[in-house]
């Protein structure tokens, strides 16, 4: 089940005419806020009729411009909600059952929601360009993902060369997109609050050519209007914080699938690791 305007509109991008796309990009270009507006001016900035603006948000399932509205701004504040506020709202509401068993429902829930989601086609074409070993990867995360980004590129590491971690700092990116070619892979880390330095580093990686997968969260980066490879995994939980649980699934099921694709190479980088932990004695031995 789509539940973000985002994800309805990326639903439905193929099907709609050219004038309801160049409307998609305006509403899309600084979302949800831009959508926030009257009808009127909304239409004048993408260039289209209102009529269009109407046909748009009743393709997408909504009765009006109002009720699209209203979706805009409930999706709006749960983006800006800082960990403060995300925890009073929870608080108000907490069931009189056990922590371990609140979170771990709410958790499973987000799993079962997320993964029914998941586009296979768009799963398997991932995993493909990932083992694409003529291809290199570039892995980003932010302030709060670049724990799953460096999770994630430890284990590609290991799996194929050709692996580049691109450190969380906005003034060293330019060294690396340097090096990016057409064709190479970017896995951009993007949750909500979105930052600004991740969505222009997707940008100027678009404008190089390359092919990017998004990992994001149920209200979707702004990041997904370089990407229709987007994975969104649903977050919130009974806590100030999101939760990462279902990204890591998402992120192990895909190591998975690339290791299984390249398992020749990759069990002989692997027997070349571990002789070298070997060597120098890296890990203790019980013998």
């Amino acid at each position: 089940m789509l539940t973000s305007i985002s994800e309805r509109l990326q639903d439905r991008f193929d099907s709609l005419t050219r004038a309801e796309r160049q409307l998609v990009a305006v509403i899309t270009e600084n979302y949800p806020v831009s959508g926030l507006g009257s009808i009127t001016s909304l239409a004048e900035k993408a260039q289209v009729s209102t009529p269009t603006v109407a046909r748009l948000v009743q393709k997408i399932g909504f009765k009006g411009f109002p009720e699209f509205q209203a979706q805009l701004r409930s999706e709006l504040e749960a983006t800006i909600s800082g960990p403060i506020a995300k925890h009073d709202t929870w608080a108000e509401a907490v069931p009189d059952s056990h922590i371990l068993n609140q979170f771990t429902e709410a958790v499973m829930s987000n799993i079962k929601t997320s993964i029914g989601q998941i586009n296979t086609e768009t799963f398997d074409q991932c995993c493909a360009l990932l083992a694409d070993n003529k291809r290199a990867v570039y892995v980003v995360g932010g302030r709060i993902t670049r724990a799953m980004a460096d999770y994630f590129f430890l284990h590609m590491q290991v799996i194929r060369p050709g692996i580049t971690h691109i450190q969380a700092i906005s003034n060293a990116w330019p060294h690396y997109l340097l090096n990016i070619e057409r064709g190479d892979v970017v896995v951009i880390f993007d949750v909500r609050r979105y930052e600004n330095s991740t969505l222009k580093l997707a940008e100027l990686a678009a404008a190089k050519g390359a092919e990017i997968i998004l990992v994001t969260d149920q209200w979707i980066s702004p990041v997904s209007r370089y990407t229709k490879r987007v994975f969104a995994s649903k977050i919130t939980v009974p806590s100030a914080w999101d939760s990462s649980v279902t990204t890591l699934l998402l992120l192990e099921t895909i190591i998975a699938q690339v290791q299984q694709a390249t398992w020749p190479e990759t069990r002989a980088r692997m027997q070349e690791l571990e002789a070298m932990f070997d060597d120098t004695k890296f890990f203790r031995k019980f013998t």
